[in-house]
């Protein structure tokens, strides 16, 4: 038996699972944005519109996010490592399976449904055990791992939009389908760690596993239903952000360019924001809905822009989204304890699904109707915005009147946002409390 360890070591082989947390997420989030670039193509060959293709990363955006539980389900029961690497063969067989399609419905299956239910086996167990690794530095290892995201993009829209030119939509998915496959050493990666507060075994009970049971928290369900709204528009870039340069008259390679500086802010803002949150100044759920109201704001000027003021809207945009990513998955500790966080994490995924089945092909739909992205930029930002006004009612999320004591923080098992008495939100860093105010 290994001795349990005092707490999450914060540091040491931390660092290789965030490493591995970073490929996983430039391998599923990170290639969904830049498969935007082929859905022209796509089109053209089944002579089929801009909402039909957008189906293909509506489902495997949906189907990912929906099965999210069963994954960190499966990661609870029988650890993250063989999960993610059977996720990982899954995903890159869908690549190989679409780059044969003779139809649309064929892409449906294998890029929204198989490749969808490999990635739903990867995301959240590997985040999950990334938080269990770390808890003053927690945000920050976060937000590294998510910059797989832009990092991904910056180099696989480029490449896609080559092999595109090279060898076609199916030798481009082909081609895909073996770099996906790295997924599977990445869950070799995700050495199991027990910390205090651990049930003693695994749950039996498939509700159990699934943690429905955190519906029950206030603050959870407050959270859930903002990241819904929230995940109704933030995905729409990553399907239609290439389509709409292209609308713009950028051109093929402007559209990547556009989708490479975006994904350049986004990475940046990560590690930014990550670092920021870590250091307590400000609690997590203001900062959340913040750079959430800025990401709304952020595609309202997308959607609005043209030619050059297009990149610059683009670069904003992925500052400010990529600020709120970490946060959104930094604050889980907070809110269902270090015991609870894959569970979160799989639940908050699924109620995500709900905008990225909805988003994307409404979207498309505003374009077939309006002729343009416009209305569906501006309509996205909307969603954004209105899952940023839910997040005020999170605990700290909105100073109060008076200056407040520093209480003690509880134990990091419980969760530092959950009801305790004379309990605040405190900076993941130790006794430094984030300096607030009460009535």
């Amino acid at each position: 038996m290994t001795p349990q360890p005092a707490g999450p070591p914060d540091g040491g082989w931390g660092w290789v699972v965030a490493a591995a947390a970073f490929a996983v997420n430039g391998l599923s989030y990170g290639l969904l944005r830049s498969l935007g670039l082929a859905f022209l193509d796509l089109a053209e060959h089944f002579d089929r519109s801009a909402q039909d293709t957008a189906w293909i990363s509506a489902l495997a955006l949906a189907v990912q996010q929906a099965a999210s539980p069963v994954g960190s389900a499966l990661s609870t029961r029988w650890g993250a490592r063989p999960v993610v690497m059977v996720g990982g063969v899954l995903a890159s067989l869908g690549f190989v399976f679409s780059a044969f399609a003779r139809s649309l419905l064929h892409l449906y299956l294998g890029l929204g449904l198989l490749a969808g239910s490999g990635w739903a086996l990867v995301f959240a167990p590997a985040l999950g055990t990334l938080s269990r690794y770390f808890s003053r530095r927690r945000v920050l290892a976060v937000g590294l791992a998510l910059t797989g995201n832009g990092a991904s993009s910056l180099l696989l829209a480029p490449a896609l939009q080559l092999l595109l030119d090279s060898f076609g939509w199916r030798g481009a998915l082909l081609l895909l389908g073996a770099i996906t496959l790295h997924l599977t050493p990445c869950g070799a990666l995700l050495l199991p760690l027990a910390l205090p507060g651990d049930p003693p075994a695994p749950p039996l009970s498939p509700l159990a596993a699934l943690g429905l049971g955190l519906f029950t928290r206030r603050a959870f369900s407050i959270f859930a239903l903002g990241t819904a709204l929230v995940g109704g528009g933030y995905f729409v870039p990553y399907v239609h952000l290439a389509p709409h340069a292209l609308d713009r008259g950028l051109g093929g390679y402007g559209a990547a360019l556009v989708v490479a500086v975006a994904a350049v802010g986004d990475a940046g803002a990560r590690l930014v924001c990550g670092w920021l949150a870590d250091q307590g100044w400000v609690p997590l759920p203001r900062l959340l809905a913040v750079f959430g109201a800025l990401t709304g704001l952020g595609l309202w000027v997308v959607g609005l822009s043209w030619g050059g003021p297009l990149l610059a809207a683009a670069v904003a945009y992925g500052l400010s989204a990529g600020s709120y990513a970490p946060l959104v998955f930094g604050v889980l500790p907070g809110l269902v304890g270090i015991g609870g966080v894959v569970q979160a994490t799989g639940l908050v995924m699924m109620l995500m699904s709900l905008g990225g089945l909805l988003g994307p092909p409404l979207s498309g739909f505003l374009r077939d109707e309006t002729g343009d992205f416009t209305t569906s930029f501006l309509v996205s930002g909307s969603l954004i915005l209105s899952g940023s006004f839910i997040y005020i009612g999170l605990p700290k999320a909105l100073p109060s009147c008076g200056p407040a004591p520093p209480p003690a923080m509880p134990p990091p098992e419980k969760g530092e946002l959950l009801p305790a008495p004379q309990a605040a939100l405190l900076s993941p860093g130790g006794p430094r409390s984030t300096l607030d105010t009460t009535c």
